[in-house]
């Protein structure tokens, strides 16, 4: 698929540090627009860490970032209208029903009202949200709360999307339902940078696959070229390799 020439995420030299811990030491990445990028990496690898400051929730302390050519600590406003976020933790409110969590955040992105119910009737009807439209969040599924916490996300008609372990906790046929919402998604020329943990899930969506260790990229190609690099058909013997103890500084 063409890309733009401007990147979706351009990062150079990040770095973040938590007192005398460091977590982000120097990250160089790009990701085209119209791609899936997979973020792999040990718990406290700085995927999380990552996403939070491309999002403009947490300062860098060092590098620069990019999303479609904005500086995200400069110009935070302007990354916010072309991003959406679906974080590990549900946004959905408990108390309201699916087609009240879509309205509230049409509200946010302060959409005109009609605009509004055409993005929500459109999302519930994407993501297989119609049978729900009245139950509250608290009574839904996993798999229906994660569907709902991405049309949420997808309200304000990002071009960028941060999918940030969206599948944790799932079982098989809820994260193959995801899957297929961010291929359609991509389809459609949004951007999508994935952390996950489930090394299938990054094989089966992702155009590239970024591997961090302590602190650093230690790994940055297509799915292929990984497993051909290291002589193997499983992404899983590929990311043990790279992150195997003493190969880099350990983040604490």
């Amino acid at each position: 698929m063409p890309t733009d020439p401007t990147p979706a995420i351009d990062i150079v030299g990040l770095a973040k540090r938590y007192g005398d811990r460091t977590v982000l030491a120097g990250l160089d990445l790009t990701v085209p627009t119209g791609t899936v990028t997979a973020l792999l990496g040990a718990n406290g690898a700085g995927k999380t860490t990552t996403v939070s400051i491309l999002a403009t929730l947490l300062p860098a302390d060092g590098g620069t970032a990019r999303v479609l050519g904005h500086d995200v600590a400069r110009r935070p406003q302007a990354v916010r209208r072309l991003i959406g976020v679906t974080g590990q933790l549900s946004a959905v409110d408990p108390l309201l029903t699916v087609a009240e969590n879509l309205r509230l955040m049409a509200d946010l992105f302060h959409l005109p009202r009609a605009e509004g119910r055409r993005r929500t009737a459109e999302l519930v009807e994407r993501l297989g949200l119609a049978d729900a439209v009245r139950t509250p969040g608290q009574q839904l599924s996993g798999g229906m709360r994660r569907k709902l916490d991405l049309a949420m996300t997808l309200v304000g008609g990002p071009q960028v999307v941060f999918l940030d372990e969206p599948t944790t906790g799932l079982d098989p046929r809820a994260r193959h339902d995801l899957w297929d919402q961010v291929r359609a998604l991509v389809a459609g020329g949004v951007s999508v940078l994935l952390t996950t943990q489930h090394l299938e899930e990054a094989d089966q969506l992702a155009d590239s696959v970024a591997v961090l260790h302590g602190g650093r990229l230690v790994a940055h190609d297509t799915p292929a070229g990984l497993k051909a690099a290291h002589d193997t058909g499983s992404l899983d013997d590929v990311f043990l390799a790279l992150t195997a103890p003493g190969d880099a500084a350990e983040v604490a």
